[in-house]
């Protein structure tokens, strides 16, 4: 079949480039997540591809354009299936939907692109309304995801993660991700940052920054807000990991009885 391009191997090369770009992007920012393994996992399976593609170059029949745009297409509907769950169900990843859903539509458009001239006058303006829609969605995709992709509950639940393997402070430690836990749209999930973050603190013995969260705790309604169970698991986590230093740690509030 042929293809309208006046160079196929410099499209070849810019779509290999294309496909590098979205595995190192998935795998690079994968570790700004709370959960870094699905876009890092899609990100070397990208990676992957790429590279056998790359060294199908070298052979005397490397790989069409044609085929590469089904590749895409395949890939990024996968992608873009699996990224949307994440992005709307779990709330645990907000990179696999845009970056599949630029692969799905380059693949999706090339492919339009190669058969153009066979299509009918019908098919070409169905062809012509099906790009306009893959644009706005992906335009949608990208400014819900990467421009003010939130994941305030995901932040919560990697910070307990967090805190019962003992990782308390860094990169990704309790302390960071309880601090990311918060949202102004889901204000439920405040306290619930606030009171972690007071009890860490004061299990590390630094009062002043146990003060300040307290001082938020007590603004959102004090530890009446939170569900007891909550504030005892995080209790029972930092008694694990030092019972002397988890002495520090305050009695947790009963509920105030209605």
């Amino acid at each position: 079949m042929a293809v309208p391009f006046s160079d196929e191997a410099s499209l070849r090369w810019i779509l290999i480039a294309f496909e590098f770009f979205i595995g190192l992007a998935l795998v690079y920012n994968s570790k700004n997540q709370p959960f870094p393994r699905p876009s890092a996992r899609f990100g070397w399976l990208v990676l992957m591809l790429a590279t056998l593609v790359l060294i199908g170059q070298a052979a005397p029949k490397p790989m069409t354009i044609f085929a590469h745009f089904v590749m895409l297409s395949g890939l990024g509907g996968f992608g873009l299936v699996a990224g949307v769950y994440q992005l709307a169900q779990t709330q645990r990843d907000v990179l696999v939907a845009p970056y599949s859903g630029m692969m799905f539509c380059v693949g999706v458009v090339g492919l339009m692109v190669s058969t153009w001239d066979e299509l009918s006058t019908a098919e070409q303006w169905a062809g012509f309304l099906t790009i306009v829609v893959l644009g706005g969605g992906e335009t949608w995709l990208i400014f819900r995801g990467l421009l003010i992709g939130k994941l305030p509950r995901a932040w919560s639940q990697a910070g307990m993660v967090a805190l019962m393997q003992g990782r308390l402070t860094g990169r990704n430690g309790a302390i960071e991700c309880f601090e990311k836990g918060w949202d102004a749209d889901e204000e439920h999930l405040n306290p619930m940052a606030y009171v972690a973050l007071h009890r860490i603190h004061t299990f590390l013995d630094q009062d002043e920054e146990a003060q300040n969260w307290k001082t938020y705790l007590d603004r959102e309604g004090g530890e009446s807000a939170v569900a007891r169970e909550y504030i005892q698991a995080i209790h029972d986590a930092l008694t694990d990991l030092d019972s002397q230093a988890a002495e520090r740690l305050p009695a947790i509030e009963n509920k105030e009885s209605e």
